[in-house]
């Protein structure tokens, strides 16, 4: 491949991404696994979507962000795993400069709105725990779409700012991506240009997008506990910690492996642990929330057999 100069300054005009194996006799098995992870991803997030909408016990606020995150969780996983099967299937290991920016944008689209979401679900459950006499007021369906537009809004804002941000950088040499799909750590690696203005706004940034739901979540929770130990009935103890502990082992995920990723710019070489971290935060995460949701959760459940079966579940 001979780059082409673009007026920016770019040569680079296309990237070469390894994908998760070099090995071309393990393409296929790789494709197989992850077209299957993707169809139970896709399918298991949409059926938690459909029991939402049937299910009139469903129909709460609590519910309604839960819908909202099933459909940012299949568009997560389908701006990065397609593209990867594509690839696998042609043999043909590389992706567009234009393609790769627009990857970076609407992942850090989904996953932002991902991150306020799960911040709305903790307000939520602060609300019905901690001002029950309240909550249908100050939790009506008004305030919730303006939660989701807000969550969208402040998503946005972020990817166009890293998206803008990484398409001033200069790519006149190496154009090797050794990972599955583009992201901010790995093109920083590869540019001819200074990358400390971009390090830092992605720090800064970062602080406002993740830091700031952290600190509401951990607050939120902070009073759910205290409001939860002063119930006096150990069922009643119990009721309100499962409506909570879901939330929190998705939260948990989301924010651990997302730190842990973004947290790593300044290792001089990425490895294929990036590699496994991409995964979690592209196919674990949106994989495995259908099941922790639904796991404890006998009215999901429920709901869910009822798509399933066209019939309620016998009592």
């Amino acid at each position: 491949m001979q780059p082409k100069p673009r007026a920016n300054g770019t040569t680079v005009t296309e990237f070469i991404l390894l994908g998760l194996v070099e090995t071309p006799e393990l393409w296929p098995v790789v494709f197989i696994l992850f077209l299957l992870v993707y169809m139970a991803t896709v399918g298991g997030n949409l059926s938690i979507l459909a029991a939402v909408l049937v299910e009139s016990k469903l129909h709460t606020p609590m519910y309604f962000f839960l819908g909202n995150l099933s459909v940012m969780d299949v568009g997560c996983i389908s701006v990065t795993i397609p593209s990867m099967l594509v690839r696998l299937l042609s043999h043909k290991r590389t992706i567009a400069y234009g393609a790769c920016l627009t990857q970076i944008f609407f992942f850090h689209l989904l996953v932002g709105v991902d991150c306020f979401l799960l911040t709305a679900m903790a307000y939520d459950r602060f609300l019905a725990i901690c001002r029950p006499l309240t909550y249908s007021t100050r939790m009506n369906h008004t305030v919730q779409r303006i939660l989701v537009a807000t969550s969208w809004a402040c998503a946005f804002s972020n990817a166009l700012t890293h998206t803008v941000a990484i398409s001033t950088l200069n790519f006149c040499g190496p154009n090797v991506i050794n990972h599955f799909y583009c992201d901010l750590p790995q093109l920083f690696q590869l540019s001819c240009s200074s990358t400390q203005l971009n390090e830092m706004l992605l720090f800064a940034v970062g602080f406002i997008m993740a830091g700031t739901p952290m600190a509401l979540i951990f607050t939120s929770y902070i009073h759910v506990a205290a409001a939860v130990l002063q119930i006096r009935s150990a069922e009643g103890r119990k009721k309100a910690f499962s409506t909570c502990s879901s939330h929190l082992t998705v939260v948990a995920l989301f924010y651990g492996t997302g730190i842990f990723n973004y947290m790593r710019l300044g290792s001089i070489k990425l490895s294929d642990k990036d590699k496994a971290i991409g995964i979690f935060n592209t196919v674990i995460n949106p994989m495995v929330n259908p099941l922790i949701y639904s796991l404890r959760n006998p009215d999901v459940q429920a709901a869910l057999w009822r798509v399933f079966t066209g019939r309620r579940p016998a009592a």
